[in-house]
């Protein structure tokens, strides 16, 4: 019996010695401060993370400039110039002079007919039928000043004007060319019934008039 003991303590010991070699070795955890040392070798305390100094860093700026003993420089260094400098205006903006009389583009007196009726009076109407410029008419009736400045715009303007019998004789004289020449207009006429009785187209230059004559019985 105690033989048979002995024999079976023998046979357990590789089983015990192989069961201890399947665990793992234990080796002791060693932590260190991190960034023990700094740039110039010395000892760093505090937290691990390196945090900038705010404190301790001296301003670039030197705010006794800002007291007037240096001008502080608000823009790059350049050379500055004046507003305006270089550039180039459109002769053909802003009123224009008028062409000479007996120059290809001078437009001079025009007539444009003549037209009868006997109501008490006529309603003349005008507008700038091309490019609104600014274009200005005087109107006159038997040399008489009805409308001494109507500024022609794209919708129709005009007055009421009282017919004599005879001749009744309206001028439209052209104050100025606007910016794109010649003055340009198209004049309706209208009688006391609202009825279109007469139109017409201008093209004139500065100081040249257009002549309607209205007949009344």
């Amino acid at each position: 019996m105690r033989n048979a003991t002995l024999f079976l303590i023998l046979l357990a010991i590789p089983f015990l010695v192989m069961g201890q070699t399947d665990l793992p070795d234990a080796k002791p955890l060693k932590i260190e401060a991190a960034n023990k040392l700094d740039i110039k070798g010395q000892q760093q305390k505090g937290t691990a993370l390196k945090m900038p100094s705010v404190v301790g860093n001296e301003p670039e700026i030197n705010f006794k400039d800002s007291l007037g003993r240096k001008p502080v420089k608000m823009l790059p260094d350049r050379k500055l110039v004046q507003a305006g400098t270089d550039m180039k205006i459109d002769p053909k903006v802003g009123p224009r002079k008028g062409a000479k009389e007996g120059s290809s583009d001078f437009f001079g007196n025009m007539y444009l007919g003549d037209v009868k009726n006997n109501g008490k009076f006529v309603g003349i109407v005008c507008r700038d039928h091309e490019y609104v410029d600014g274009d200005r008419v005087k109107i006159l009736h038997n040399d008489m000043v009805v409308d001494a400045n109507t500024l022609l715009t794209g919708s129709f303007k005009g007055i009421n004007v009282d017919l004599v019998k005879g001749f009744n004789r309206l001028d439209f004289v052209a104050l100025n060319e606007g910016t794109s020449s010649p003055n340009t207009a198209q004049v309706d006429v209208y009688d006391d019934k609202g009825e279109l009785i007469y139109t017409n187209k201008w093209l004139l230059s500065s100081g040249s008039k257009a002549t309607l004559i209205i007949t009344k019985e």
